[in-house]
């Protein structure tokens, strides 16, 4: 039998909450964290909502699993977002000790690999997962915004 939890069915997960976030006029990301195939946080950006500038959607993940877990590590946990993650983000994810991070469209300006900033050394990094839907998304926000 085919296992239908592959990186491209959880980032489509993750997609759904990059459009509520479009939809509330937040800047479109969208993050889940799985382990052992069951989805234990969801969430997208609230910073508008929450007037907080920390408040992107990976922050808001990594709290929500953390409190499923119950303790502020998130081995064996993937990170599913829409845009590469931030250096503030990667920082978070990094003291997380989070295994392995999946994201869709890179962040040229400010994604973590740009500026340089360094994930834990066992985090593994997967990129580029429905990088055209993720990017369009984007694409279309802005848009929007400029008209």
């Amino acid at each position: 039998m085919e296992n239908i939890f592959t990186d491209e069915y959880f980032m489509k997960k993750a997609l759904v909450e990059a459009e509520t976030a479009f939809e509330n006029g937040e800047i479109p990301v969208g993050a889940i964290i799985v382990i052992d195939n069951r989805i234990i946080a969801r969430s997208h950006n609230l910073t508008e909502l929450l007037n907080d500038v920390t408040a992107h959607a990976e922050m808001q993940a990594i709290t929500s699993a953390a409190n499923f877990l119950g303790g502020k590590y998130l081995k064996g946990c993937t990170l599913y977002v829409t845009l590469e993650p931030c250096q503030m983000c990667a920082g978070a994810l990094y003291w997380s000790q989070i295994s392995k991070i999946v994201f869709g469209a890179s962040d040229e300006n400010r994604g973590f690999q740009k500026m340089g900033t360094q994930l834990h050394p066992k985090t593994q990094i997967v990129s580029s997962v429905l990088e055209n839907e993720c990017a369009d998304l984007m694409r279309k926000f802005f848009q929007s915004k400029r008209k």
